[in-house]
C-alpha cells in the first residue's frame, strides 16, 4: 500500500486533486470523456465563443464592452431569479427567507455598480472606434432590466418602444407591468401580519387616509425595529434595492456622459437626457417617506436599551 494510500487524502481516495468541479478516473486510470467536468457543467466553450466583434476591422475595446454587457445580463437573469422567489416567500409570509435573499441581490448590485467603471479604462475615442457598429442596438433594449424595474415596482410602458420584442419576450414584459411590484406585495404581507395598512391595487398611489395610515404603521415598524425585527430588515432591504437601483442608473448615466457626452443613443433614444430623467424614480416611496414620520422629540436622549430589562 502507498504512502498515499494511508494518509486519508480525498486525492488519494477518489483520483480527485481536490477540486469538486475535477473529473474522476476510471479504474484503468485513463480519462472518462463522458463524465461531468468544470467546463462541460458550466459550457466554458460555448460561453467563450460568444464575444463576437461587429466592427471590422475588430475595435480593440469592443471584446471588453460585450463582456461587461455580456457579465450584466448573466447577473440580471440571476437578480430575476431571486426576486421572483423573493415574491414567493412575501406571498407565504416568509419574512425570513424573503430578506435573506434580497440581502444576495443587494451583493450582486453592489457587484454591478463596480463592474460598470471598467468601462472607464475606455476613452471617448475608444468608443468611437466601434460605435457606430452597434447601430440600432442599445442598452436601453435590456429585455432583462426591465423585467427588474416591473418586478420591483417601478412600471414604465413608455420604455418598451425602444426595445425591439419578439412575441415571448412582449409576452413576458407586458405580464411583468400587469402584476403587482414587490412594494404591493409586501403591503399585502403586512395587513396579513396585522399592520393597519392599504393594499394599492397595481399602479394605484395611496392618497387620503389610506396613505396617513399606512404611513403611521410603517413609522411603528421603525419606530421599534427590535419589535418588528424581520419586517423592519425587509423593508430596509427593499429600500436598499432601489437604492442600488438608483446609484447603477447614476453612475450608468455618468459613464455614458463622459464617453458620448450629448449624442443621441444609439438606438435612437435620447440618451444622456433620457438617462438623467430616470434618477429620481422610487419603487418604494411610502418606505422613504416613512422615516420623516418619525419625531426626533421621541427618540433624542432615550436610552435605546433602557426597556430591555
Amino acid at each position: 500500500m502507498s504512502d498515499d494510500q494511508t494518509n486519508g487524502s480525498p486525492e488519494a481516495s477518489d483520483g480527485r486533486d481536490g477540486c469538486p468541479m475535477h473529473g474522476s478516473m476510471d479504474v484503468e486510470g485513463a480519462e472518462d470523456k463522458d463524465i461531468l467536468s468544470y467546463g462541460s457543467y458550466l459550457k466554458i466553450p460555448d460561453l467563450l465563443s460568444l464575444q463576437q466583434p461587429e466592427s471590422d476591422p475588430p475595435a480593440h475595446d469592443e471584446h471588453l464592452f460585450i463582456t461587461i454587457h455580456q457579465a450584466y445580463e448573466l447577473w440580471f437573469k440571476q437578480i430575476i431569479f431571486e426576486l421572483l422567489t423573493v415574491r414567493d416567500r412575501m406571498n407565504e409570509d416568509d419574512v425570513y427567507e424573503a430578506h435573506r435573499l434580497m440581502e444576495r441581490v443587494l451583493t450582486i448590485m453592489d457587484l454591478l455598480v463596480e463592474q460598470i467603471h471598467v468601462l472607464e479604462t475606455m476613452q471617448p475615442r475608444d468608443f468611437l472606434a466601434f460605435r457606430a457598429a452597434l447601430k440600432p442596438a442599445s442598452g436601453f433594449q435590456s429585455i432583462q432590466f426591465r423585467e427588474i424595474e416591473f418586478l420591483t415596482g417601478i412600471k414604465r410602458p413608455e420604455v418598451l418602444q425602444y426595445v425591439e420584442l419578439d412575441e415571448e419576450e412582449r409576452e413576458r414584459l407586458e405580464t411583468r407591468l400587469d402584476e403587482p411590484g414587490l412594494g404591493r406585495i409586501f403591503f399585502a404581507l403586512l395587513d396579513r401580519l396585522g399592520f393597519d395598512v392599504a393594499v394599492p391595487a397595481v399602479g394605484e398611489t395611496l392618497e387620503g387616509e389610506d396613505r396617513d395610515r399606512t404611513l403611521s404603521a410603517l413609522a411603528t415598524i421603525y419606530g421599534h425595529p427590535r419589535d418588528h425585527y424581520h419586517v423592519y430588515n425587509l423593508a430596509e432591504a427593499l429600500v436598499d434595492h432601489d437604492q442600488k437601483l438608483l446609484l447603477w442608473r447614476y453612475h450608468h448615466v455618468r459613464v455614458v456622459e463622459r464617453l458620448i457626452s450629448t449624442k443621441t443613443g444609439t438606438g435612437g433614444s435620447p440618451g444622456v437626457e433620457y438617462l438623467s430623467s430616470t434618477l429620481d424614480e422610487r419603487a418604494f416611496p411610502l418606505l422613504w417617506e416613512a422615516r420623516g414620520e418619525l419625531s426626533d422629540d421621541d427618540f433624542y436622549g432615550i436610552d435605546p436599551l433602557a426597556n430591555l430589562g
